[in-house]
């Protein structure tokens, strides 16, 4: 081994060199053949790995492998072998240049501490991308998980480097931070909440990946694209990005619309001011007239009979329309609503359904349809939307009602 340490040392004296040339050329020649020798080592294992995990990968059905190889698994792992060369044999190079050689040594394994967290990094990169790949995974917020393992891998490399390029040892050096933990905390606040707001979300099942929410706070209303650690993306339906702070999904109020997906229907909720002075009793003429609207014929004729039957019997004064029980234009409208929104084809029958009178305002009495559509889609909710209200609205005239309307003019 001695011969091999000085090999060049004694060529070059022997050839008249000082012995400090001597030394420095000796050092640069093992240098660069450990050099060429750690090159073509590496060249050889990741052409070596490569080959036989593509061939791996071929022949087996699972995906695992060949995202594990798009993470450049391999290649990291190709690495190691000439790192060890390196750190074996870099002694052997310095020999004489113990300062040198200990600088040497503690790069090295401070790349070595770098080449394994890059090789974790690429394994918790394939487990994210294949769990993201399998059904009951894509909505999770698997890459606040990766986030918070690569952390506690960065800090611990970190720490192991600080370590070694001090010479303190790596649990003394640990100790010595505890001390400074508040502001440790102080620093890393944010990713700390984001960490439990991960746990949190995941575990309350508050958030998906693909649902869709509406944080008005932040002026996010769209998709879910991404949760991680520190953030949540939401795709608005203008196709900008909104990004939310993980934990304001703890902190705050937003509304998501998971539950309404998931019904198989998309709430209507609207309404129409009709004018109190348009309502009135129905006389018979009213009532001959209204019988020829289809949708409504059957009910009035049931409906009349019911009421004659009730007026005849109770004795009631019909010369004053306001005596005993009658229809009212206003009632038999709300019964046509209701009919025609159960007939309608856009409309999801299997739930709740209804035409109902509010509590009467300033302007009027509020008419709302109360209904879930059946495509929950933006764009065709709200065209449905359109044609059951320029129907209501075309409607109102054939029960002699009227729609209110705020007409601006000069007061005297």
């Amino acid at each position: 081994m001695l011969n091999i340490k000085h090999y060049f040392y004694n060529l070059l004296i022997d050839k008249g060199l000082s012995e400090d040339t001597a030394s420095y050329l000796n050092m640069l020649s093992l240098l660069l053949i450990l050099l060429i020798i750690a090159f073509a080592v590496d060249f050889i294992t990741k052409r070596v790995l490569r080959r036989f995990s593509e061939g791996v990968a071929k022949r087996t059905k699972t995906n695992f492998d060949d995202i594990l190889i798009d993470n450049k698994l391999p290649r990291n792992v190709a690495h190691i072998v000439p790192l060890i060369i390196l750190i074996e044999f870099v002694p052997q190079v310095f020999t004489d240049f113990s300062y040198a050689e200990t600088i040497i040594e503690k790069t090295l394994k401070v790349i070595a501490i770098i080449l394994t967290l890059s090789i974790i990094r690429s394994i918790l990169k394939s487990i994210k991308d294949y769990l993201k790949t399998l059904s009951r995974y894509k909505d999770k917020p698997i890459d606040s998980y990766i986030q918070v393992f690569m952390i506690f891998a960065w800090l611990i490399g970190s720490f192991s480097a600080i370590a070694i390029l001090t010479g303190i040892t790596f649990l003394t050096f640990v100790g010595t931070l505890g001390a400074a933990s508040a502001i440790i905390i102080l620093i890393f606040k944010d990713t700390i909440l984001g960490f439990v707001a991960s746990i949190q979300v995941s575990i309350n099942d508050m958030v998906r990946i693909g649902d869709w929410i509406t944080f008005e706070k932040y002026g996010a209303d769209g998709d879910v694209i991404e949760i991680n650690l520190a953030t949540v993306k939401v795709q608005n339906w203008d196709m900008t990005i909104t990004t939310i702070p993980t934990y304001a999904l703890i902190s705050d109020s937003f509304k998501n619309w998971r539950g309404m997906a998931d019904s198989g229907g998309r709430r209507i909720k609207r309404s129409v001011i009709i004018k109190v002075s348009t309502i009135k009793f129905l006389s018979d003429t009213d009532i001959e007239k209204l019988k020829k609207i289809e949708l409504v014929s059957k009910y009035i004729e049931s409906k009349s009979k019911e009421i004659n039957d009730y007026n005849t019997k109770n004795g009631a004064d019909k010369s004053v329309l306001i005596n005993g029980i009658n229809l009212t234009n206003f009632g038999v409208f709300r019964k046509y609503l209701q009919t025609y929104i159960e007939n309608h084809s856009a409309i999801n029958k299997n739930m709740t359904l209804m035409v109902r009178q509010l509590e009467p305002t300033s302007q009027g009495i509020p008419m709302e349809i109360y209904a879930f559509s059946k495509d929950q889609r933006w764009v065709n909710y709200e065209f449905i939307i359109g044609d059951i209200f320029d129907h209501v609205l075309a409607a109102v005239t054939y029960f002699d009602l009227e729609i209110y309307e705020l007409t601006l003019g000069k007061q005297n």
